[in-house]
Order: C-alpha cells, then structure tokens, then sequence
C-alpha cells in the first residue's frame, strides 16, 4: 500500500513506482487482482489437483474458528458481506470453497479502476514486484500461476506481475527480515499469520492502524502514514473493531461483531487470503480425533500426543469422514453447552 524500498525491483523509473503505489491504493484494482486471481490453480502446485480446493481459505480468520448459535463464524460472515454490494451475492467465502474467481467481476472492476487512476495521471501496465525464493521450487511455480492468471484475465497492456527471483538471504531480507515499514521491499508477497488466542479479534487486529502488528507489511507503520491509512478506509476499519472489542459481556454478540469486522476486510481486499496448512494425504494410524484439539495453543500442536489412540490398521478416507462427522456433532453439542454455563457464569 506504502512501499517505500525498490532494492529489489524490476520497475524502469520513479514514475512506474508512483503508479503501482496509487494502484495499489485503489480498491477497485484490488478487488480486480482479487477477483483475476485462480487460487485453485495455485494451491494446485503444492497440492494437486484434487487437493487444491481442500487447503483454500477465504477470510484471515478461519471459518471454523468460533461458533455463534449452531453456525460457524463463516457462516456469518457469509450474511455481513452481502451488505457490501452485489458483488457478494451467494458467495461461501467458508475454507476449502473457490469463492473469488470470477474474470468478468474482474475485468468490471479494473475497468472502474483504469478510468479513476487515469484521472490522477497514472499510466499503464501497473508493474507490481513479486518475490521470491528462487530455491523454493513450489514458491516459484505458485508465483508464476498468479502472475498466469492475474495476467490472462487483467491483461499485459495493463498489469504485470514481475516475479523476482532471489536467493534465500535476498528473499528474507526483502520480506520477512525487514523489520520495519521502510525496509519492506515488495508490492506483493506471501506471508501466513497464525492465532495466539481463541477470539477472532487475534486475526483481525494485525491491522489495527495504530497498533496492528501486520501493518508494517503493508508498508505502514505504527503512529504514521495517516493519509494513506485513511485513503485505504482503515479508520472505518478501526471502528468496527472497536465496536466488537467494547462487547465483553455476550460472546455470540460480540463474534457476530468481528464477523462484520471480517466482512469489512474482505470486501476491501487490502489482503487476499489463499490457503490454510494441512489438508495433505497422509498415512497414519492414529485414530482420528481422539487426541485434544484447539486452533491455537500448544493442544493444537500436532506433536501433542495425549488421549491420541492407535489402531491396526491404516486410516482409510470413509473412516475418516465417519469419525469427522461424530466429532462435529459432539463439538456443537459441547460447544452449546460451554455458552449456556458461561451465560449462568456471567448472571
């Protein structure tokens, strides 16, 4: 959104940077990178064709992370974004669904986007630098179907997605190294964020725009760069989050709060989520679910082997689902129950 580094760049001059930072600044060309975007084929590089869906994942929290009432926190998001235009309408942004893909969404969108850039003077391709590893073979196939896909639907005449391949150290001191919103080297990168607590909020905080951790990879920073925070919308952001916050009283309520939140930063595309770890084929004989879970903490780690049964037999995938759907019905049966005695906790 603010780069303010081009160390590693495959722009030409000053102005091709100030092009692609008020490009980048746009929500509709945002939104037209979002909806070009084939997130099936990418994640089929690491994971084949029949596993691509299963790791995908459409919002930065998970879907699944908490339950209000009898439905996920997907499902609610599901209901808050459809208030954010007819771009929405039936969509499931819920894990493993390709919820974004859609060329002509797409090309709607740049089209809004090219007229109001031009407006302000700004000249096509937008070239946007994308590192990365170049000893990372899955990274680099991954980054070449996005500039694939982006470039197929957006057309060359008007972006370009540079791959940049760099050594490891390169790489790093480009991206995750950089320890400050100057240092950050890129227009586009892949990164991951995982949960410390059990509350949405540990997802969508990262952008609160005065304390947000992950702002620095956006190229803000802590305190600074209010102009550009604002042209962005996240000080419409920051109240939402405020607003969920302040509920510490009803749980359901205070979820259904963030989920709106969530809706927000979905429709802003300042990030595009891709995909969630796990969801490989594996050969095992542990029996599903019977060891303790948790989306963050050290129950969630897959090295926790407490409770965790062993059988003969390798699992096979029917068994798998079998004891998948028990564990969700058991999971919502006791999820229910842990809200009605917080309820009597808190009278």
């Amino acid at each position: 959104m603010n780069r303010q580094s081009y160390k590693q760049t495959m722009k030409q001059s000053d102005k091709e940077k100030t092009d692609s930072r008020a490009a980048m600044q746009n929500k509709d060309f945002r939104q037209a990178i979002n909806f070009a975007f084939d997130r099936h084929a990418y994640a089929a590089q690491t994971n084949g064709e029949d596993g691509a869906d299963r790791i995908l994942r459409n919002t930065i929290t998970p879907s699944n992370f908490v339950q209000v009432g009898d439905k996920n926190f997907g499902d609610i998001v599901n209901e808050k974004i459809v208030n954010y235009g007819k771009d929405w309408a039936n969509i499931n942004l819920n894990d493993g669904k390709q919820a974004f893909l859609n060329p002509d969404k797409a090309k709607e969108k740049f089209a809004r986007a090219k007229e109001s850039l031009q407006a302000q003077g700004v000249t096509f391709p937008i070239h946007l630098d994308m590192p990365v590893d170049q000893t990372a073979k899955l990274d680099v196939q991954q980054a070449g179907s996005f500039k694939q896909t982006v470039e197929e639907t957006l057309g060359k005449e008007n972006v370009v997605i540079d791959v940049i391949q760099l050594s490891p150290d390169e790489k790093d001191q480009a991206t995750y190294f950089a320890d400050t919103a100057e240092q950050k080297d890129y227009d586009i990168d892949i990164s991951g964020w995982g949960g410390d607590y059990s509350d949405p909020k540990t997802y969508l905080a990262i952008l609160d725009p005065e304390t947000g951790s992950q702002l620095k990879n956006m190229g803000l920073s802590e305190g600074k760069d209010k102009e550009v925070k604002d042209k962005i919308g996240l000080a419409d952001y920051k109240k939402l989050l405020d607003q969920a916050d302040a509920e510490i009283t009803d749980t359901q309520a205070r979820y259904e709060k963030y989920a709106e939140v969530q809706a927000w930063l979905t429709d802003s595309a300042l990030l595009l989520p891709v995909q969630s770890g796990g969801a490989n084929p594996i050969f095992r004989k542990t029996v599903p679910f019977t060891g303790p879970f948790s989306f963050v903490g050290h129950k969630g780690n897959a090295d926790n082997y407490k409770y965790v049964e062993l059988q003969k037999e390798p699992v096979t995938a029917k068994q798998y689902q079998e004891l998948y759907e028990k564990w969700l019905k058991e999971k919502a049966e006791s999820n229910k129950k842990a809200q009605e005695d917080l309820a009597n906790h808190i009278q």
